[in-house]
């Protein structure tokens, strides 16, 4: 319930170009399922298998802070192309586990993200950044242990620092990132390899593949430490 002022705080922020939506339920018990995956090697990788290659983020978003996964759910933001402001208003909505997805149309030149956001998302429970877009800061990223995964880095800051404005922009809406339409509430899986998202209603099927596909790759990695062939792990798995 907005209340009298809420709704018109709504309507002044929407005048604005501002659309900030609820953060949607999400299944806590599935999330702290594929949480507890955090120690599978080549999890994204794992992941995608497990969803068929669907969800997989291009390869150019890429880890440049903490040597850290990333797993939790999508809290998403949108931006305007060409005019590229920070998003402190996530904060208004980032629950901990969260994951901040942020659509900055694959601007490289522009970081959208830098110290500020790290402390601030970290302070918020939130487990880390995807951003299809540019980042800075990276190295008070890593001293504070928080992931990113970004098209690129540099110094250069967003508008927001030298004029103040923090809009237009959107909150919980469906976006883009690395050539992934993300919605709210979406699983979000990040490491070195890569980036891949599961929509809620496929959580619980694809979190039944990537128990068996990591299972069978951690049996793989063994017998070919034993010395086995690849016929044999055919003859055992009937994949490689």
């Amino acid at each position: 319930a907005w209340g009298l002022f809420g709704f018109q705080q709504l309507q002044k922020r929407i005048s604005m170009g501002i659309v900030v939506n609820p953060s949607p339920p999400v299944d806590q018990a599935l999330v702290a399922k594929f949480v507890s995956m955090a120690e599978v090697m080549s999890l994204s990788c794992v992941v995608s298998d497990a969803f068929e290659r669907a969800g997989t983020m291009r390869h150019d978003i890429k880890p440049k802070a903490a040597d850290k996964k990333i797993i939790g759910t999508a809290l998403t933001v949108q931006l305007r192309a060409g005019d590229i402001v920070d998003c402190l208003d996530v904060f208004d909505l980032a629950r901990p586990g969260d994951v901040i997805v942020i659509d900055a149309f694959g601007e490289t030149e522009t970081s959208i993200w830098g110290g500020l956001m790290t402390g601030l998302a970290r302070n918020a429970g939130v487990v880390g950044a995807v951003i299809d877009g540019s980042c800075r800061d990276t190295d008070e990223a890593r001293f504070l242990g928080f992931p990113i995964s970004a098209k690129a880095s540099g110094p250069r800051q967003a508008h927001t620092a030298l004029s103040g404005r923090r809009e237009p922009l959107a909150i919980n809406v469906p976006i883009s990132c690395g050539g992934v339409i993300v919605n709210p509430g979406d699983l979000v899986i990040a490491d070195e390899i890569g980036v891949v998202v599961v929509p809620q209603a496929n959580l619980a099927e694809v979190y039944e593949r990537a128990t068996t596909i990591a299972r069978n790759e951690e049996a793989m990695r063994a017998l070919i430490l034993e010395g086995k062939t690849f016929q044999d792990l055919l003859a055992t798995f009937g994949r490689i």
